[in-house]
């Protein structure tokens, strides 16, 4: 990859190649560019830590590296980033992987699919780190560093009294070899510390913020490489992406201030320097950080929750990106080929659970049949609402309240309030005066009539056209049709003023007692729904509604 470095005086310093050498030049003002792709292939990469779950936040950028390196033809690499010994775990590691394969986000090198530039995991890469940090040592980039914690801590005490920023003082950074020689001699503990120009700056040119300048000033000698030996995150960050071969890091604003460090390093090595893009934050709805507090955040409890992969993919790929138009549902194969790092907006994303819902539901509605209920019933049987899934009333329920599901994991709502009865509670509605009004007793007795000689068992037995019939005949009956007929028999059946097709659903509450395939205990069979009614005291009933009335009334 070729770049120009750009002087403040207008002079110039072309790098070519992964190591190659340059000219410095006279000014330290430097503007670090790095050509968009020209000759060199487009490799990005993912590189989390493996000290939790994957983020939302996260797998948005492993989507936009993917997706841009899909777009230009390029390498999706991704990268372990678990030199935080402590924290890191191995079943974090595997439950992220599990998350990318999950999502689609294939990489191209990785864990499991080695490259010319491996290993992956920065724990294995550690010879790498070091023979770097002595070539930084031996050209004077960096020196030892035999400060203490205790004066370290005094050294920030001392910045906070000043209103300054804490930053190392330097104390080591002129030492001769002598003083150096003799901390060694007694077994002094010390870290490798980069030397920070004192003057001049760092500009980049952000391919998603736009120009950046950082003055040197700003920071203070930084440490590489602890006492213990292990390397420091920027340090591995800046190597691991030169020797990758890293032409653009497209990660979350949180890592801009990293950048001057890694550029830093880039120069003091003649390294390459990848172009760089970073991304907003992704916001609660109340615009602070996304958290747990907020309900979930991570792939994996959206996996669990019965989200779909490519509605997930969908979701995070309008956080903060768009095509230019209204357009909400992508394919992937549309994302890849439509992609930009220019149609990502600088503002912050709001995660919004009811949009990825919605757009979920979309997704839902148009798998396969046998796919869709196998989803859902699978899921009602690990709720504990039926005994066994494969059954004709399993199919027929998922037929009639799929519209209303959104997510598997909350298919069991609409089933539960198909089985239950709320009788009790319904009655107590103001909107049902009206009803009673208009002789609800009337229909309550025929109905109970009509169960007691089994005249609608009848009906049901013969499923939906059975009971249209029998609806005809019970309309004609009580010289009732239209809304007069079906909302007092809804509410009467159902318990609800409102809900899905009446037919479908008590021909499933019929199927449902005679296959015996229900173990919710919120299930009312409908025999029980008519003891209730036959129980109901009607005449408290037309009080108790007047009563209301008048309340109403008053107020």
């Amino acid at each position: 990859m070729a770049m120009s470095l750009v002087g403040g005086t207008g002079s110039r310093i072309f790098v070519c190649g992964g190591c190659g050498s340059y000219r410095p030049s006279r000014s330290r003002r430097l503007r670090v560019t790095a050509a968009a792709g020209g000759d060199a292939a487009v490799r990005v990469r993912f590189a989390p830590s493996p000290t939790g779950n994957l983020h939302v936040g996260g797998a948005r950028t492993a989507l936009f590296n993917y997706l841009f390196a899909k777009n230009h033809d390029g390498k999706f690499i991704l990268r372990i980033e678990d030199t935080d010994i402590e924290r890191s775990t191995k079943e974090s590691e595997n439950a992220m992987l599990q998350d990318l394969e999950w999502l689609g986000l294939d990489w191209d090198e990785g864990p499991g699919k080695p490259g010319e530039v491996g290993p992956y995991r920065q724990s294995e890469r550690n010879s790498i780190y070091q023979n770097y940090a002595q070539k930084l040592l031996e050209s004077g980039h960096v020196y030892k560093c035999f400060c203490s914690d205790e004066e370290l801590a005094r050294m920030k005490e001392l910045a906070e009294l000043k209103k300054l920023p804490p930053r190392y003082t330097g104390k080591w950074a002129t030492a001769s070899k002598q003083e150096v020689d003799a901390e060694i001699a007694r077994g002094t503990p010390y870290t490798y510390r980069f030397r920070v120009p004192r003057t001049g700056s760092v500009t980049i040119s952000d391919l998603i913020r736009g120009v950046v300048t950082w003055k040197h000033d700003v920071l203070g000698d930084f440490v590489i490489l602890r006492s213990n030996g292990q390397p420091v995150y920027n340090f591995c960050v800046a190597i691991d992406d030169a020797c990758m071969k890293i032409t653009h890091v497209i990660r979350a604003e949180e890592h801009l201030s990293n950048t001057l460090r890694q550029v830093l390093i880039y120069k003091a090595l003649n390294l390459p320097v990848p172009r760089f893009g970073h991304v907003s934050l992704i916001l609660a709805p109340d615009r602070t950080k996304l958290s747990k507090r907020h309900g979930a955040t991570s792939v994996g409890q959206f996996r669990e929750m019965g989200y779909l992969p490519d509605a997930m993919v969908n979701y995070l790929a309008l956080l903060g990106w768009n095509d230019g138009t209204d357009k909400e549902i992508f394919t992937k194969d549309e994302l890849m080929e439509k992609f930009s790092l220019e149609r990502i907006t600088k503002s912050a994303a709001i995660f919004d659970q009811t949009k990825l819902s919605w757009l979920n539901g979309k997704y839902l509605h148009q798998l396969p049949d046998e796919e869709l209920v196998k989803l859902i019933s699978s899921h009602w049987l690990k709720a504990g609402i039926l005994s066994h899934a494969d059954s004709s009333f399993t199919k027929e329920a998922v037929e009639l309240l799929k519209d209303g599901i959104d997510v598997v994991a909350r298919s069991e709502v609409p089933l539960l309030k198909l089985l239950s009865y709320n009788l009790a509670q319904t009655l107590e509605s103001k909107s049902l005066g009206d009803l009673v009004k208009d002789n609800l007793r009337e229909v309550a007795e025929a109905l109970i009539s009509a169960h007691d000689n089994g005249e609608l068992a009848s009906a049901l037995e013969s499923g939906r056209d059975g009971w249209q019939t029998w609806t005809k005949s019970f309309g004609k009956k009580l010289n009732r049709k239209g809304k007069r007929l079906f909302m007092p028999l809804r509410m009467l059946l159902t318990g609800e003023l409102h809900g899905s097709d009446l037919g479908s659903s008590m021909v499933l509450l019929h199927k449902a007692a005679q296959q015996q395939c229900v173990t919710a205990p919120q299930f009312t069979p409908l025999s029980s729904r008519i003891s209730q009614l036959k129980e109901l005291d009607w005449s408290k009933l037309q009080e108790d509604h007047q009563t209301i009335e008048a309340a109403a009334a008053a107020a």
